[in-house]
């Protein structure tokens, strides 16, 4: 199938088809047209990619995880490798939230201090 189907079967776009083709994780052929032309099985390997960046992996976390990704990933128990890589993406991400959390706690005290010398004395 070409690669605006596929965009569709997966409800992906064909940029990030491509995207997914420059990191090693999909591959296509080329027609006599030059048109990228996906094998079926292209679908449960998009899906399962989806599956795995929606739950906050990154596209090279990903890669970890290549050897499964024509399957059903949910199916079987992950890898030490796998493991590893999900609990090193799930400390980044809490250290991440952990800093945006106290930036916004220091923001909310600025504006506190900002509008409590804005208020005229009583």
């Amino acid at each position: 199938m070409r690669i605006g189907e596929l965009a569709r079967r997966t409800g992906t776009t064909a940029r990030a088809l491509r995207h997914y083709e420059q990191a090693d994780l999909l591959t296509s052929e080329r027609a006599a047209n030059g048109y990228r032309v996906y094998h079926a099985s292209a679908e449960v390997r998009i899906r399962n990619i989806r599956h795995l960046i929606d739950a906050g992996l990154t596209l090279e976390d990903v890669g970890f995880f290549a050897a499964c990704l024509d399957g059903d990933i949910t199916a079987g128990a992950p890898s030490p490798e796998g493991l590893r890589v999900v609990e090193e993406r799930l400390a980044v991400l809490e250290a991440r939230i952990a800093a945006h959390t106290e930036a916004r706690d220091r923001l909310r005290d600025a504006l506190s201090r900002a509008a409590a010398v804005r208020r005229p004395a009583a």
